[in-house]
C-alpha cells in the first residue's frame, strides 16, 4: 500500500517557521531596518542596497524549456537550488515573483513552489501577501480616474481624445466579462461614454514600472512617461501631463520595497513584483534582485515561461536597464514536457517513451544554442518526477553532454536541498567560471532590426511580416522618439514561433507582428505576435471551488 503523498500546503502548514528577524539575521539585516508585517514576513529598505556588494556576488537566473501548460517547475528548481547552495557552504537568497490572484483562483495555482521546495508563508504568499498588487492596482486606476474626469470636466482640460485613450483599469482576477466593456453611461454627470476594459494587474504597466524603477525618485519618473493617449490636434498626452506621478507614486511608497520571508529549510527569500512573461517583461523587481545580491553570496532567481520569452527578456531588458551580469542561467526541463513535444497528448505525459523524449529533445537543444548566445553555458536541471524512467533521464544527459553542457537530476520536490546539491555543484562550477556574457542585439538598431534578430536567433524563424496595423504603429513609435528602446516580444509561450501549435523545434516559419504597443514609463516596445490576453477567464471548475476556511483560520485547497 502506497504512502499518501502530502499536499503542497500540508507541507507548508506544517513547517517549522522562524520569526522573521532570524532570517533577517542571516543576512546581516538589524531588526530596526526590517518594516514588520506580522511575525513571519517584512519590507526591506531600498538603502539596504550595495551596488559595490553585488558586484563581487553572482547571479544565477533558472529558465526553462517551452513549458506545458501546468509549468515545469522553475519557481521550484529556484528554491530548491538555493537550499542546496546553502547545504554545500554558500550564502544563497532566492529572489522570486509575487503570485497573481487570478491563476490561484483558477487553474495553474500559486507560485510559491511545490513539495518540499516552497517559500513560506505560504497562505501569505499566494493571497494578498504585503499588499503589493493592490497598491500597483489603485496606482493604475488613479490614473484612469484622472483620465475619465479630465475628460469630462469643460475646464481644466487636455483636450484628450477619448477615442485614442490608451490606458486601462485593471483588476487582479481573472473575469473575462470585464475585456471590453462601455464607461460613462447614465447621463453627462456620470462621464463620457467610451468603450474600455480591464487588464489583469499583472498586465498592467504600472507593474512593469515598478519592476524597472531604481528608486522613488526614477519610479516618479517613470510613472510621469506612462502614454496617455492624444488630443484633438493630434498632440501626446503622458500622465506627468495630469500631474498624476506624485500621488501614483505615494501609493507605491511600500510596494517599492522588497518583501523578505523565508525558504522552508530556513534560507531568505526575497520576493517582489509580479509581470507575466508573455505580454511583459517577467522577471522580479530591479532593487529586489540587487538587494539580493546586496546581502548574499549567491541570488538564484528566475523568470517567466520559457527561455524564449522570460530569459530573453531578462538577459536584453533587465540586465541592461539594471546594468546586471548573470553568471550562470538554470535550464529546467521535465521529461513530461519533452514527450509533449515529441508528440505525446496531455493524458501521454505520464508514459514513459523513450522514442518521443528522443524527437522532443530538439526543443531543449535549440534553447541551449540560445543561452549560449549570450556567452553562458547552461547548466540543465531535470526536474524529477515519479514517472520518468532511468533511459529517457540517461539520454538527456548524453545529448546534453555532446553540446559540453552538464544535465543534472534535481529532486527538489521530493527532498528539498538534499535533492539539488550535485545541481548546486554544477551551477557553481560554471558561475564561479570566466563570465562572457552579453546581450544578444543593441539597443540602437531599429526596431525592425532588433525584432528581426529575437525572431531568427531566439526563434529560429526565416523572417518577420508585418501588418499594415503593425506598419502604422512603426511609425507612431518612432515618430515619439522610442525606436531606441529594448523590444518586449508579446507572444504564445506555448511554442518557440509565433503559432501556440507548432511544438518541438519549428523550423522553416515567419512569424507576424500583428500591432504593435509600447511602454513609454517602462522603457520598451511591445511587438504583438498573435493574439494576446490581457484578462483571462475562470476555467468550468476554478481552483475556488476547492478551497475554504474554518473557524481556527486554517486554510484547505490552496494549491
Amino acid at each position: 500500500m502506497t504512502k499518501e503523498v502530502p499536499s503542497d500546503l500540508e507541507i507548508a502548514q506544517t513547517a517549522k517557521i522562524k520569526h522573521i528577524n532570524e532570517i533577517a539575521a542571516k543576512l546581516g539585516i538589524a531588526i530596526d531596518d526590517l518594516e514588520h508585517y506580522g511575525k513571519y514576513k517584512a519590507k526591506l529598505p531600498l538603502n539596504l542596497i550595495d551596488e559595490d556588494k553585488i558586484k563581487k556576488h553572482k547571479l544565477v537566473l533558472v529558465t526553462a524549456i517551452s513549458p506545458t501548460p501546468a509549468g515545469e517547475g522553475k519557481t521550484t528548481t529556484s528554491i530548491g537550488l538555493t537550499e542546496g547552495l546553502n547545504i554545500i557552504g554558500k550564502k544563497a537568497t532566492v529572489v522570486l515573483r509575487e503570485p497573481s490572484l487570478g491563476p490561484v483562483f483558477g487553474i495553474k495555482g500559486g507560485a510559491a513552489g511545490g513539495g518540499y521546495s516552497q517559500v513560506i508563508p505560504m497562505e501569505d504568499i499566494n493571497l494578498h501577501f504585503t499588499g503589493d498588487f493592490s497598491a500597483i492596482e489603485k496606482a493604475n486606476n488613479l490614473l484612469a480616474a484622472l483620465i475619465d474626469n479630465n475628460i469630462q470636466n469643460k475646464t481644466n482640460n487636455l483636450h484628450i481624445d477619448a477615442r485614442t485613450v490608451v490606458w486601462k483599469r485593471v483588476m487582479d482576477m481573472n473575469d473575462r466579462a470585464l475585456r471590453n466593456i462601455v464607461i460613462g453611461l447614465g447621463g453627462t454627470t456620470n462621464g463620457t461614454p467610451r468603450q474600455d476594459g480591464f487588464n489583469i494587474t499583472p498586465a498592467s504597466e504600472v507593474m512593469a514600472i515598478l519592476c524597472m524603477s531604481k528608486n522613488i525618485e526614477d519610479l516618479k519618473t517613470k510613472l510621469g512617461n506612462i502614454f496617455v493617449g492624444y488630443t484633438f490636434e493630434g498632440k501626446p498626452i503622458f500622465a506627468r501631463d495630469l500631474k498624476a506621478e506624485g500621488a501614483m507614486a505615494i501609493l507605491l511608497k511600500d510596494a517599492i520595497k522588497p518583501n523578505l520571508v523565508q525558504t522552508l529549510e530556513g534560507n531568505p527569500a526575497i520576493i517582489h513584483g509580479g509581470p507575466f512573461a508573455n505580454i511583459a517583461q517577467g522577471t522580479n523587481t530591479i532593487v529586489a534582485t540587487k538587494m539580493g545580491l546586496s546581502l548574499s553570496d549567491y541570488v538564484v532567481t528566475e523568470a517567466g515561461f520559457g527561455a524564449d520569452l522570460g530569459a530573453e527578456k531578462f538577459m536584453n531588458i533587465k540586465c541592461g536597464y539594471a546594468g546586471l551580469k548573470p553568471n550562470a542561467v538554470v535550464l529546467v526541463a521535465t521529461i513530461r514536457a519533452l514527450r509533449h513535444h515529441g508528440g505525446a497528448k496531455k493524458e501521454e505525459y505520464n508514459i514513459p517513451s523513450l522514442e518521443r523524449v528522443k524527437k522532443g529533445f530538439e526543443n531543449l537543444e535549440k534553447h541551449i544554442e540560445n543561452i549560449l548566445k549570450f556567452g553562458i553555458k547552461p547548466v540543465v536541471a531535470i526536474n524529477s518526477f515519479i514517472s520518468d524512467s532511468t533511459e529517457e533521464v540517461d539520454f538527456i544527459k548524453t545529448e546534453c553532454a555532446k553540446h559540453g553542457v552538464d544535465a543534472v537530476l534535481s529532486e527538489c520536490w521530493a527532498k528539498g536541498g538534499k535533492g539539488t546539491t550535485d545541481l548546486a555543484k554544477a551551477v557553481v562550477k560554471v558561475a564561479e567560471g570566466e563570465n562572457n556574457f552579453k546581450p544578444l542585439y543593441d539597443w540602437n538598431l531599429s526596431i525592425e532590426e532588433k525584432i528581426k534578430i529575437i525572431a531568427t536567433e531566439i526563434y529560429g524563424a526565416t523572417d518577420v511580416e508585418y501588418s499594415a496595423k503593425a506598419r502604422s504603429g512603426l511609425k507612431t513609435i518612432k515618430a515619439l522618439g522610442y525606436d531606441k528602446l529594448p523590444i518586449c516580444m508579446a507572444k504564445t509561450q506555448k511554442s518557440l514561433s509565433d503559432n501556440e501549435t507548432k511544438i518541438g523545434r519549428p523550423r522553416n516559419f515567419n512569424v507576424t507582428v500583428r500591432e504593435f504597443e509600447f511602454a513609454a514609463g517602462a522603457g520598451f516596445v511591445i511587438p504583438i505576435l498573435g493574439e494576446m490576453m490581457r484578462m483571462p477567464g475562470l476555467p468550468v471548475h476554478p481552483a475556488s471551488e476547492g478551497m475554504d476556511i474554518d473557524a481556527n483560520g486554517k486554510i484547505t485547497g490552496l494549491s
